[in-house]
């Protein structure tokens, strides 16, 4: 009776074991790297609003793993970037790192990524460039040469042929000059001038008087979300507005978050996007309902849907490896995912680990007293230009 009894005792044990063992496992942990104060503050807003309401509608327990997401500001410095995440990986033995407001915050952290081969969300930043810098990038978000050349295409069937570019000095900037530069004179339009303006330039009114001499058609603009209200507010002030010179561009520059505030100067600008918080389709209209009520009424942007996303396809991946995948594995499981995101249809490249989607030509309306970037017009599955092949 006594064997018998231990016998049962050690089966009983041994059933409960794998049980025990997952609910004993180690926390997965991400370090979410963020501008939450300085210049790109509402980028690190918006992006941890996201991420927060994707896990309190997916909850917090993934294949037996307890999700920890630990966020941290780096200001939008790279050098802060670089030494949060050596941090978060040697120190706080986080899984996967994510968020990267801008182009040199990610690529400071890229290093980082691959000598610990940890996975790297990218959820904001948007030069090209980036992913292929490290195996264990992933991106969520979008690039500049995906809108951009979207932009320059749509500009050339619609009668306008002498452009001016007006973009920050910095990778992504560049990359959107670049991009639109090459559709422009492949389609037979001209470029009259190119102006860079500095990052962290809170002035526009000269560079803009640039552009009035100029008088091009159109401006093509690609100014980061934070500085584009002022941006909007110059341009007006300056009398471009009221030029005939068409303002178009990256949709950063009518960022949804700010967009409401830059006034009747910005009805009618046209931008070239991969989201509006306007889009219309159910997911979206069930993700904005969502965010405005757990943010008390504010509008997700796209940085919201590149942190939403990023979240999703962290999730998924470690579902698929049953939450065992280290850095590779979970790299590998992060490739090749297909969903619908409230952007519309996503796909994560096997191949380059970038983003594949639809680019949207969008104008400035107002609809029922609030200003909206309303799409009329799409590019299906855009990938990256420079991946396209």
């Amino acid at each position: 009776m006594h064997r018998r009894k231990t016998a049962s005792a050690l089966v009983s044990i041994a059933l409960a074991w794998p049980l025990l063992a997952t609910a004993q496992a180690a926390p997965f942990k991400i370090g979410l790297i963020l501008p939450m104060t300085g210049p790109f503050a509402s980028t690190g807003r918006q992006i941890e609003a996201a991420v927060n309401l994707y896990m309190a509608q997916n909850g917090t327990n993934v294949a037996g793993r307890r999700i920890e997401v630990l966020l941290k500001d780096d200001q939008g410095q790279p050098e802060q970037t670089k030494r949060i995440a050596q941090e978060l990986v040697v120190g706080d033995k986080v899984s996967v790192l994510a968020g990267f407001g801008i182009t040199p915050s990610a690529l400071a952290a890229g290093a980082i990524a691959t000598q610990s081969k940890t996975p790297a969300v990218v959820m904001a930043a948007a030069t090209s460039a980036i992913v292929a810098t490290s195996p264990y990038f992933v991106r969520t978000s979008y690039t500049l040469p995906q809108t951009s050349r979207t932009m320059a295409e749509w500009a050339g069937k619609n009668k306008m042929k002498k452009f001016v570019t007006l973009v920050s000095d910095y990778g992504p900037g560049i990359d959107a000059e670049k991009s639109f530069k090459e559709r422009v004179l492949l389609d037979g339009g001209q470029l009259v001038g190119e102006i860079r303006v500095p990052v962290r330039s809170p002035d526009f009114s000269p560079f803009l008087q640039r552009v009035r001499d100029l008088q091009p058609d159109a401006v093509f603009v690609f100014i980061p979300s934070g500085p584009a209200a002022t941006f909007m507010k110059q341009f007006s002030e300056r009398g471009l507005d009221k030029s005939g010179i068409k303002l178009i561009g990256d949709g950063g520059v009518t960022d949804d978050d700010l967009l409401d505030s830059m006034g009747d100067e910005a009805v009618g600008i046209v931008t070239a996007f991969h989201y509006s918080t306007a889009h219309e389709s159910p997911v979206n209209k069930k993700f904005v309902e969502a965010f405005n009520t757990a943010n008390k009424g504010m509008r997700p942007n796209f940085m919201a849907v590149g942190g939403y996303d990023g979240m999703r396809v962290i999730y998924k991946a470690l579902e698929a490896t049953k939450g065992n995948g280290g850095g590779e594995d979970l790299v590998a499981a992060m490739k090749g995912q297909t969903f619908e995101s409230p952007r519309g249809p996503v796909f994560i490249d096997a191949q380059t680990r970038d983003i594949v989607q639809d680019i949207y030509i969008r104008r400035v309306e107002r609809r029922n007293g609030k200003l909206w970037n309303v799409e009329f017009d799409a590019v299906k599955g855009v990938k990256d230009p420079g991946k396209a092949n």
